[in-house]
């Protein structure tokens, strides 16, 4: 398996973050394609409209949002087969989020997700 990083897209790219997945649905605010680094941008798997919506970044949701996304992710596996295709034959890969809360993020629960499937 892929070992796996998660990385604010703001963050400076590093050779260490192997291949470079962005993993939101909406392109970063404020940040230029060449800025991002970003290596392939798989958009399917970020949690949909409606759940991002409900969650609001709010801490006190953090709990049922991880459980919703990974029910989300449950339901829709061809999208869940599209980024282990991505990651495939890959040592290293890193997940770009980019939210501000480095502890209550979609990329953190996606690699968990992916780690214990």
């Amino acid at each position: 398996m892929t070992h796996l990083g998660i990385k604010r897209v703001y963050a400076q790219a590093e050779p260490a973050d192997g291949l470079r997945v962005l993993v939101d649905r909406l392109w970063p605010r404020g940040l230029s394609k060449d800025e991002a680094a970003v290596d392939r941008w798989v958009r399917e798997i970020a949690p949909s409209t409606a759940l991002r919506q409900w969650f609001d970044h709010d801490p006190g949701k953090w709990d049922e949002f991880q459980r919703r996304y990974r029910a989300e992710l449950d339901a829709r596996p061809d999208d869940v087969a599209l980024l282990r295709r991505v990651l495939d034959g890959h040592a290293r890969a890193t997940l770009l989020y980019a939210a501000k809360d480095e502890a209550h993020n979609h990329a953190l629960t996606l690699a968990a997700y992916l780690r214990g499937h």
